[in-house]
């Protein structure tokens, strides 16, 4: 799959790797733009992921997390930085637990989304595509743009083909 057809991840320059399943900058100098302009510290928290900077993302993280305790989006970044130093199994329950917070609103599928991730990062395929599948179906009736329906689409199919290689 060519660069430019990888899921856009949500931020300018960024794209999700339909290999892994993980953010990557692919752009820099609109990534660099963007920060520029965003006063979201959860924003930079997100490319300095994107950017394998798993460290200073956490950081980053922690100070924010500071100002705003209850920010569901940093909540998730926390998970996300988790699942990136192979903390999969804490990553997983801290987005389950997140999951069950926020059921029934607009933001549980972005959080079994990031739970889907968690799961297809320790190698649980089949629990991955279910959480991808949730997540799709709450997307697609909340009527979410085409991008986020791509990207949740794409995670369904390589954790759905993944799971059917580990079956055989």
């Amino acid at each position: 799959m060519a660069l430019k057809d990888w899921p856009d991840a949500g931020f300018p320059g960024t794209a999700i790797d339909p290999t892994t399943l993980r953010p990557a900058v692919v752009d820099e100098t609109a990534c660099e733009q963007a920060l520029s302009r965003t006063t979201d510290p959860a924003d930079a928290v997100f490319v300095l992921l994107a950017r394998g900077r798993t460290a200073e993302a956490a950081e980053a993280a922690a100070a924010a997390r500071i100002k705003d305790p209850d920010s569901l989006r940093l909540q998730v970044l926390d998970a996300d930085i988790l699942g990136a130093t192979h903390r999969t199994e804490s990553a997983v329950e801290r987005l389950r637990r997140l999951a069950a917070a926020v059921s029934g609103t607009p933001a549980e599928a972005e959080v079994r989304l990031h739970l889907g991730k968690a799961l297809f990062s320790a190698g649980k395929y089949a629990a991955a595509a279910q959480s991808f599948n949730q997540a799709l179906e709450l997307t697609v009736a909340a009527g979410a743009g085409a991008a986020q329906i791509y990207s949740s689409t794409l995670a369904l199919r390589r954790a759905r083909d993944l799971a059917d290689v580990a079956a055989s």
